[in-house]
Order: structure tokens, then sequence, then C-alpha cells
């Protein structure tokens, strides 16, 4: 009797590492039936305005996977260091793309399951692949999979029941043959299978925002645009580069600049709680959203920037009008493959990095276009020896850079940098 094979495949999680599975997963094949299940309330996740790396994976993954063929990126030609004054103290000839988190984010949503925003006209539907949903509103609130009696078998025959408690109080259960966890790096479902595995605070947190590249002195275009630019200091670093616009545009003259200080506030200190306390009282963790800061909070640091950062970079803040925080963390599980290969953690979920290796999303790209291509093969026959060579690739991934992101860190707000000024 031949062996049942994955059809239904539920995705926790709707954010980049959700939609990037989903797409590579929808373009196997059309007996595939892959639903999102996304807690936020609200059809769209809101514009995080970050600015994002685009690494070798995640250029490979929209060369492959978006038919709309959308311009992606913005180069940085450079690698600039600054001194304290402005000046340029090393420079490296380094070519790297930049892209932005909203212009990902549409882009994947479009080619997921047609959704039209601003940012990009929906590609055609094309013969042969996956029924795909996006159900927001909806909250992972139990697993049950089945028992298996072999470790090195994956057995299809039983489903995995996935309990949901949607937005209206309603609560219903869905049958899956695979759950793949890509909840983020506060994941639930981590957690449920390593309670011991927790997301730490590290004792800094990046203060971030973005400036339209029209708004800058000449002296700040010089350094900023269609380059990346450091500073480091004891305890502090700020970096910046070039990002898509409005709707994701990246016409020169309708860019952002996007820039990133990291600073040190020890845990639960006097100005950690005030930090991260919004204005209306509320106290955030790990991230204090945009219109969070308060007024006074915000006119400090724009007037530290003055005292302690180069020219070009303070002239950045102080023209910022929507700042936010993020908290740096770490989180790393053991293994990627749980419940006899029935319930998977990739991207965020497995391991968060440090936003120093800029490697988070591209982390996601790697671990979906991999996962997809063992789908396929467990689907062609495969069995549970497919996904131990997936777990050991992802996670071997996640190791190098996980530990990479920690040193990276440490040498920058706790130790002495090499271009320390």
């Amino acid at each position: 009797m031949p062996q049942p094979k994955p059809k239904n495949i539920v995705i926790v999680g709707g954010s980049l590492g959700g939609l990037l599975t989903g797409v590579a997963l929808k373009r196997l094949r059309k007996d595939l039936n892959i639903r999102i299940f996304e807690r936020n309330p609200t059809p769209l996740l809101q514009d995080q305005g970050a600015g994002v790396v685009a690494g070798q994976d995640v250029q490979k993954f929209f060369k492959t996977h978006d038919r709309t063929q959308t311009p992606l990126t913005i180069p940085s030609h450079q690698r600039l260091y600054l001194d304290k004054s402005g000046n340029k103290i090393d420079r490296e000839n380094t070519e790297q793309q930049m892209t932005s988190w909203d212009l990902l984010y549409h882009l994947l949503r479009s080619n997921y399951d047609g959704t039209e925003t601003e940012y990009v006209n929906v590609p055609k539907t094309e013969e042969g692949e996956g029924i795909t949903s996006y159900e927001y509103g909806c909250t992972i609130t139990g697993i049950e999979a089945p028992k298996t009696s072999s470790s090195s078998e994956l057995n299809f025959s039983e489903p995995v029941k996935v309990t949901t408690q949607h937005h209206s109080g309603e609560t219903s259960t869905t049958e899956a043959d695979l759950v793949i966890a890509a909840d983020g790096p506060s994941s639930k479902i981590r957690a449920e299978y390593f309670p011991d595995v927790k997301r730490e605070y590290v004792g800094y947190v990046a203060w971030r925002g973005t400036v339209p590249e029209t708004q800058v002195s000449q002296v700040a275009t010089d350094v900023f645009v269609e380059k990346f630019p450091f500073y480091h200091t004891e305890g502090m670093q700020i970096l910046a580069y070039t990002i898509p616009g409005k709707n994701g545009t990246t016409k020169p003259g309708e860019r952002l600049l996007n820039w990133v200080w990291y600073v040190n506030y020890k845990e639960e200190s006097p100005e950690h709680v005030e930090l991260m306390t919004d204005g209306e009282g509320k106290r955030h963790h790990i991230t204090l959203p945009p219109g969070g800061i308060t007024d006074d909070v915000w006119a400090r640091q724009k007037k530290k920037a003055e005292e302690v950062l180069p020219p070009q970079f303070a002239e950045l803040v102080k023209k910022t009008e929507v700042p936010f925080i993020q908290a740096i963390t770490d989180v790393i599980a053991p293994s990627a493959v749980m419940d006899g290969g029935r319930v998977l953690l990739l991207g965020d979920a497995l391991a968060g990095f440090r936003p120093h290796t800029a490697a988070s999303t591209n982390q996601a790209a790697l671990d979906a276009m991999k996962l997809a291509a063992a789908v396929e093969r467990i689907i062609e026959g495969g069995g549970m020896e497919v996904l131990k060579v997936w777990e050991e690739e992802v996670v071997q991934y996640a190791r190098t850079m996980q530990s990479h992101g920690v040193q990276m860190g440490n040498r920058s707000q706790f130790g002495e940098h090499p271009m320390q000024s």
C-alpha cells in the first residue's frame, strides 16, 4: 500500500519567514494546500519602517520565485568608517544590496495569495501551483501530533491537529500533514517543545529611523547615499544605508536613508524602563513601535546625538520624525525537527540573530528554499532522512550565524572595535 504523502501544510506566522516558506511551497505542485495562520488581527501587517540587507539567498529567492520581477534592492558600493568629526578613516569597496521589510512583505503577499497593494501588480495565477490562504487574527493554542513508534520513519497516515483561536473568540481545529513554525524569535511553538529555551535581552537596544534622501545636506548625502557608513565608539555603534521609499520605489530622489544606532542600557535600570515605556504608560519588552517613544525620551536622544555622533549621523537622527526601538536579544533552539518530522522550526523561530549579522531574512529565505526542496523529495518517496539532512543544514547555519552575531555585538558594545574612535 502506498505511503501517504504530505498535502495539507499549516504555517504558523505570516511575516517574512512564513511567507517565504509559503511561496516556495506554493511553487512545488498543485495538490498542496498551504494555510498561513497569523495572529495579527488585521489583513496586512503594519510597515515596520526597517531596512534589510538583501543577502545572497534573499536575492536568489526573489529571482526564482517573484513573478512580478519588481526592482527589489538598492546597491551599496562602499563600506565607510567615520571618526567623531565625520572624516572618513577607512573605506572598503564592498558591494551589497539593500531593501526594506515592507517591500519584501508586500511582494511576498502578492506572490503568495494575490494580495493587491500599491507596491506591486499582482502576477497572473499559473497552472500547477498549490492552493494558498492567509488567515489573520488566528492564534495557535495547541498542537497535537500523532505518536510515532520510530524516529527513523516519516509517517503521514494520521494528521497533526492544530487548535486555533480566532480573534472573535471562536476556536477551531485544523488537520495538517506538516506544521511549520515561522512565528519569530518569540515563537510560541518553540516554547512548547523547548520550554527552557528563552529569548534573552543582551544589554543594548537599536534605535531606528528613516529620513528621505532629499532632506539631508550634501555633506550627509556624500556619506550615506548608496554607501554603508559606520561609526564606532565605546559602548556605541551607528550605521546607515539607502533603502526603497514610499510603496517600495527604488527611484533616486524618492528613497529613504535608514539608520540603526546601538546603545547600551542595563536591564531594568531606570533608563531602560523609561525607554521601553510608551506615552500611554505601557511597558514594552522587545519592540517599542513607531509613535511609542515619549517626547522627553526622544528629545534627550536627539540632544545626545549632537554630543556623541559624527555630524552626518547626528543630522539623520535629528531629522527623523517617527523613530522606533528594538531590544537586542539572543535565542536558539537545539533542533528544527520535532514529533517525528511532523512539526518544524525555521527562520527566527529556530534562531534569532543579532542584527549585526544582517542575516535574519537571509536565514528565512535559505530555510524556506531548502525546505521546499526537501518536501519535494519526500513527495517523490523520500523519508525521514530527507528532513534530517535539511535539519543539519539549517541548524548548522543557525549556530554559525548566531554565534557570529554574539561576537560582533559583544565586541561593538562591550569591547573594543578596530575602527573605534
